[in-house]
């Protein structure tokens, strides 16, 4: 079974512009600007309905082993970035 490619931002600005009845350029501007609202509101979490949920987490330190050496290395505590899949997009993909 072939792998299907994935959309590029232009089909998915033209397909945005012909499905709102709008030019191509305000369909990227509203795009760029829902990205730009994701990366100012992930901190408190970024909900796009019927999407899923962009997040902020902490991860706690722990032990890890370095695959070349086998080495015990200490990983150290970090915040990383998650989106997690609502309900109605895992439904209707799965």
């Amino acid at each position: 079974m072939a792998k299907a490619k994935t959309k590029t931002k232009t089909q998915i600005v033209a397909e945005l512009a012909e499905a709102g009845d709008v030019t191509k350029k305000q369909a990227a501007a509203i795009l760029e600007n829902l990205v730009a609202q994701a990366y100012k509101g992930a901190k408190n979490g970024f909900t796009i309905p019927g999407l899923g949920k962009l997040i902020v987490v902490k991860r706690k330190a722990r032990m890890g082993r370095n695959p070349a050496t086998g080495e015990t290395i200490k990983i150290p505590a970090k915040k990383v970035l998650k989106f997690r899949i609502a309900k109605a997009a895992k439904d209707a993909t799965l």
